[in-house]
């Protein structure tokens, strides 16, 4: 069964008070969901290092942009530091994207790509979609997909031609507007 990850971050243990806006958005750039987290209080910040670089990605005062697309299988998380400077862009690959109540979710195929600011790309978790594939809990034509999907946004990205990467600053701040 693959898991399904909701844009409100519900069940984040991590994460003890935050505050959550919802937007969808129909433009020529975008259509979908959009949802901001600010994160106003965690039990410890959380940090991740990707190659020789170490980032900070959850902490108090922290902002996540997450971009929820109509009709395709990702989802970009832009995270921002309590300055407001993007610490890094993370991109889900999934199944399927849809709403409960007016909160986007994901079901999670597995495969993630990270770019930091310096124009790094890194593809994480490979090995736990291969793991999923062998394990019955995908078949080969989600397998397939998930690769696709991965393959063509990390392609997209290092040719400039990932527009999400730029549309952040608007989206932020219409969404700072209705926070709760």
């Amino acid at each position: 069964m693959l898991k399904r990850k909701y844009g409100d971050y519900r069940d984040w243990k991590r994460v003890i008070q935050k505050r959550f806006a919802s937007a969808i958005i129909c433009s020529k750039e975008f259509i979908g969901h959009v949802t901001l987290i600010e994160i106003v209080q965690v039990t410890e910040p959380l940090i991740k290092k990707y190659g020789e670089t170490s980032v900070c990605i959850a902490d108090n005062g922290c902002k996540w942009l997450q971009y929820f697309p109509k009709n395709k299988n990702f989802s970009l998380t832009v995270m921002f530091d309590s300055c407001g400077k993007v610490t890094q862009w993370y991109i889900d690959i999934c199944k399927e994207i849809g709403a409960e109540k007016n909160v986007p979710w994901i079901d999670d195929l597995f495969i993630d790509i990270v770019v930091l600011p310096s124009g790094e790309v890194f593809q994480l978790d490979t090995d736990e979609l291969e793991e999923a594939l062998k394990q019955g809990v995908i078949d080969q034509q989600l397998y397939e997909l998930a690769w696709y999907e991965a393959h063509r946004i990390t392609k997209r990205i290092q040719n400039n031609e990932f527009p999400l990467l730029n549309l952040v600053n608007e989206h932020k701040f219409l969404l700072e507007q209705k926070l709760k």
